[in-house]
């Protein structure tokens, strides 16, 4: 059955001069066409995921790439039934994907870009270490084999828990190879630029992150396990970009799995088999976009 909504994830690291002169033609643009959603701006660049008709999308994708350095812009298009976001949102910050550390510039200094089909021999490799850069609820519904959970509730935490952990992961002396993905790739633009900053210097990443991979690669040879969190309506997907069947829980925002939907402790709109029993209704509260 041919789905009617375009959903496009994009980013883009780029110098902006003036980040609020290039907010209102966008959010005009965007609405005039139909889209809904949620786009940053910062001086860093752009970052967000939006839907409406193809040719609206078609539209507002060609009006970024004419803004300065965005030629290259990196955008990942699925379907879905129905509109997953309820209002179109432009909005000025002062990171694109918050890390909280000054002086990281991923335009300047950033990992080695694996390609999907060359990310298994990569992370199989005994002498790689394999981080997710993920908060712990997209996790916990999915990561790839062998690879280490920091168990952050935020992106902010990822700094501080790769100075705690660093002998640990490094050794004494030793150099490893280290090698990380996230959802859509913009996490780990800054996370593998922070660790080359931190003087790691054999640091790779997944092109196109999860998404791509799972677009890409065939699940007859994946080493993905589980589904892939994302930041609308759809809240998590499998191979092909399918929708996996999860729901967003109202209280803790948590995604709660097909299986879980069936356990007594999930009540729709009041509470999941996590938060029923640690009584977290508070979330973590990302913004819809393309980490």
């Amino acid at each position: 059955m041919d789905h009617p909504v375009t959903v496009a994830a994009l980013y883009q690291f780029a110098p902006f001069e003036d980040p609020a002169a290039l907010r209102a033609p966008l959010l005009a643009l965007c609405e005039a066409q139909g889209i809904k959603g949620t786009l940053l701006l910062a001086g860093e660049g752009i970052n967000g995921t939006i839907a409406g008709p193809a040719e609206g999308i078609a539209a507002v994708v060609a009006h970024v790439r004419a803004l300065p350095h965005c030629a290259a812009l990196e955008v990942k298009y699925a379907a879905a039934p129905a509109m997953p976001f309820a209002r179109m949102k432009v909005r000025l910050k002062r990171e694109i994907v918050t890390m909280g550390v000054e002086g990281i510039d991923p335009l300047a200094s950033v990992g080695t870009y694996v390609e999907p089909h060359d990310w298994n021999a990569l992370i199989a490799d005994p002498d790689t270490i394999v981080i997710d850069t993920r908060n712990d609820y997209e996790v916990a519904i999915g990561t790839f084999s062998g690879a280490i959970d920091p168990q952050t509730r935020s992106f902010r935490e990822f700094p501080a828990w790769f100075r705690r952990e660093r002998a640990r992961l490094l050794g004494e002396g030793r150099t490893p190879r280290v090698a990380m993905f996230c959802t859509g790739g913009i996490r780990c633009e800054k996370s593998t630029a922070f660790l080359k900053g931190e003087g790691v210097d054999e640091v790779y990443h997944l092109k196109g992150g999860i998404l791509r991979y799972l677009e890409d690669v065939p699940e007859k040879d994946s080493l993905w396990q589980g589904a892939c969190y994302v930041f609308d309506d759809r809240v998590a997907v499998a191979h092909g970009l399918v929708p996996a069947g999860h729901v967003q829980c109202g209280p803790c925002g948590r995604p709660v799995s097909p299986e879980a939907q069936g356990s007594p402790l999930y009540r729709a709109g009041v509470s999941c088999p996590v938060c029923a029993v640690d009584g977290d209704g508070d979330g973590d509260g990302e913004e819809p976009l393309a980490p």
